[in-house]
C-alpha cells in the first residue's frame, strides 16, 4: 500500500470521525455515524482506498513508499 494521505488530511478525517462518532453514540445523528470510523481508520493507515481509485495523493513527495 503506498501512503496517499496527508497530515493536514490524517488531522480533519480523525476530527470528523470522532464528531461523527461521538454524535452518534448520543443519538443526535442516526447510524450513519458510525461510519466515523472509516474515517478514523484511513487517518491511522494513511491510506485511503477511494483516493487510490480516483488517483488522488495528498501526501508530501518525501513521505510517500
Amino acid at each position: 500500500m503506498k501512503l496517499n494521505v496527508g497530515t493536514i488530511d490524517r488531522v480533519l478525517r480523525l476530527i470528523l470521525g470522532l464528531v461523527l462518532i461521538v454524535l452518534a453514540a448520543n443519538g443526535t445523528i442516526g447510524w450513519w455515524g458510525w461510519l466515523g470510523l472509516v474515517a478514523i481508520a484511513t487517518a491511522l493507515f494513511r491510506f485511503c482506498p477511494l483516493y487510490a481509485v480516483l488517483g488522488i495523493n495528498t501526501c508530501p513527495l518525501k513521505s510517500r513508499q
